[in-house]
């Protein structure tokens, strides 16, 4: 039986929010806006495994990306993307899953950051997936907090 993660929402909200706080110094909050892919997006998953499948997906532009990352290390703000920019993000999202585990079924446990970035791509999981898209924002504009639920056949 899939996990409601869309009825865990204002705690995904209250967990995104502690975290730009905390480990950011920035206010974000979730607001209605609806996905629109943008070019150059940055995005930095964790994938869950166990009681419940799946992965949490933060996806925003490379310039919020490099925002983040002076933010995060205390660096001049990168002009482009470097390996810090690419660490700060799996950071990031590691904090954000890390923080969101405690809202998943018990039993699940966390892989290591993955960071994807581009002008034209995708990230696909494979298997029967549910999705369910919040839209943040902050002082750099939107940004999105994605789930993504690996079904089991037959789900």
């Amino acid at each position: 039986m899939p996990f409601p993660v869309e009825a865990y929402q204002s705690e995904t909200a209250q967990i995104v929010s502690d975290v730009f706080l905390t480990m950011l110094g920035m206010e974000v909050e979730a607001t209605f806006d609806e996905w629109v892919p943008q070019p150059g997006t940055m995005t930095a998953a964790i994938f869950f495994a166990g009681s419940w499948k799946g992965a949490v997906l933060i996806e925003c532009s490379e310039r919020q990306a490099c925002c983040w990352t002076a933010k995060l290390m205390s660096l001049p703000e990168p002009e482009g993307i470097t390996d810090d920019v690419r660490d700060a993000m799996g950071e990031i999202a590691n904090m954000v899953g890390g923080n969101l585990k405690s809202v998943l079924p018990a039993g699940v446990g966390l892989s290591m950051p993955s960071v994807v970035q581009g002008r034209d791509y995708s990230l696909r999981m494979c298997g029967g997936n549910l999705v369910n898209r919040q839209s943040f924002v902050g002082p750099q504009g939107l940004f999105w907090i994605t789930f993504v639920e690996v079904l089991e056949k037959g789900s």
